[in-house]
């Protein structure tokens, strides 16, 4: 064989090994395989279930010692709090969408704890303040507040109570952030 062959098929060798390689044992990106955090690892996942445990056990007591499901506690909570509110407010101070604020609010109205006027300053708008039986409802809903709140944080001593506390809400003021750069980046 003359040596220029040779050195063809030297190189066409090479290059059937670096195809070879290449192309067929090395997958494709979409298929590699990441190294990803563990989900059971990741905030976004234990923020999930520590919310979802804590509602479950928070729903068994807002209806055993307040008489009403959670999402109603809730948002007599705000009322109680912050009245008097419109509906738009309720839903943003109860982080509940309007829908679901409405559906609260006209249960409450139902069971005569929630008041509901026309506004003085919008006559398509309402006010929603506590009745009297509303008020005593109130104040067993903060009970069961307090209550779960100390549960909940119950694991950590003072110091790690009172740095917790600060980085929730140091947590709660950047997603606040974020979502007000979402919204303001739709409009």
């Amino acid at each position: 064989m003359p040596v220029n062959t040779r050195r063809n098929v030297g190189i066409c060798t090479a290059l059937g090994i670096f195809a070879h390689f290449h192309l067929i044992e090395t997958p494709p990106v979409s298929q590699r395989r990441q190294h990803f955090t563990p989900l059971d690892q990741t905030t976004t996942h234990r923020l999930h279930t520590l919310s979802k445990i804590t509602d479950r056990i928070s729903q068994a007591a807002y209806l055993e010692n307040a008489g009403i499901p959670m999402s109603e506690g809730r948002c007599l909570a705000a009322i109680g709090a912050f009245s008097p509110l419109s509906v738009n407010a309720l839903a943003s101070q109860s982080n509940l969408n309007k829908s679901q604020a409405s559906r609260a609010v006209q249960a409450l109205v139902e069971k005569g704890l929630v008041l509901k006027t026309t506004s003085h300053n919008d006559a398509r708008g309402v006010v929603l303040t506590l009745t009297t039986e509303g008020r005593s409802t109130w104040r067993r809903v903060m009970s069961v507040v307090e209550k779960r709140n100390g549960e909940i944080i119950g694991c950590l001593n003072a110091a790690e109570a009172k740095q917790f506390q600060t980085l929730l809400q140091r947590l709660v003021d950047h997603a606040r952030q974020s979502a007000g750069d979402l919204d303001a980046s739709e409009e």
